[in-house]
């Protein structure tokens, strides 16, 4: 039985595997201050409501983008799971070949998704992750990260659309009816939601203009879902893909001191 405790600066996952599928998964806001025996009510309640304990886990690894945090994650794994976790970026042996002109500063939730993709998808890639930020990730057909780019995530770009601007309000993303708003808010919604489809076009094919060979599109992320079905861009909706990035982390640490 495996934990594995994905935080990005938004929203931090819990799943569960139990040796052959992931049998639970939780998401709650992520909070810095949160401690870990916080973390352990909020998730043993919801452990047993599984059918599960806090007691049952073989192991635990960790995924961080708030270095705050991992403190207490580290403590929750410790004293309430009783494993010692592997931590991305401090103890875990990722297994990946960085070709980036400087490797250290590859983020590591990015070689995650790398590991993550390149376990279920052959080939090329193109992996789009939707969250704080949007980036677009290279991953060589023999696994290698390979370079990306970053830009904006949708919510902080309605966010600061919002605050740079009096005049216009905070709104809810989503899909809207047409490209052309006769509203304010509607304009506001097509321009964000429709600005990020011609992103995704436009830097897909960019990326497979320049690499010169098919680059299979995979998309992950909160956001992702948002986005299904609305561009022939993207070739498979993944939201698992990073803790299958994390399984495979774990499992090829198996057997190390």
């Amino acid at each position: 039985m495996l934990l594995a405790i994905e935080q990005g600066n938004t929203n931090t996952l819990f799943a569960v595997h139990d040796g052959q599928t992931w049998s639970a998964q939780w998401r709650t806001a992520t909070d810095s201050a949160r401690t870990a025996d916080e973390y352990a009510v909020w998730l043993s309640q919801l452990l047993n409501m599984a059918g599960l304990q806090l007691g049952v886990f073989d192991g635990c690894i960790i995924s961080s983008v708030v270095p705050q945090s991992i403190f207490n994650l580290r403590n929750l794994s410790r004293r309430y799971l009783h494993v010692e976790p592997l931590v991305i970026g401090e103890n875990a042996e990722l297994g990946i070949d960085i070709r980036i002109d400087k490797p250290t500063e590859a983020g590591d939730d990015r070689l995650v998704n790398a590991i993550g993709a390149h376990a279920a998808y052959p080939g090329e890639l193109i992996v789009i992750d939707s969250g704080t930020a949007t980036t677009f990730d290279v991953v060589a057909a023999d696994g290698a990260f390979e370079g990306g780019v970053i830009a904006p995530g949708i919510n902080l770009s309605m966010e600061a659309l919002h605050s740079a601007a009096a005049k216009l309000p905070r709104v809810a993303i989503q899909k809207p009816h047409k490209v052309v708003g006769t509203d304010t808010v509607g304009a506001m919604q097509s321009g964000v939601f429709w600005g990020y489809i011609a992103m995704i076009e436009g830097l897909t094919t960019r990326i497979k203009a320049e690499r010169g060979a098919p680059l299979t599109v995979v998309a992950t992320g909160g956001i992702a879902s948002l986005f299904h079905g609305a561009t022939a861009s993207v070739d498979h909706f993944d939201p698992d893909l990073t803790i299958r990035g994390l399984l495979e982390i774990w499992r090829r640490n198996q057997g190390r001191s």
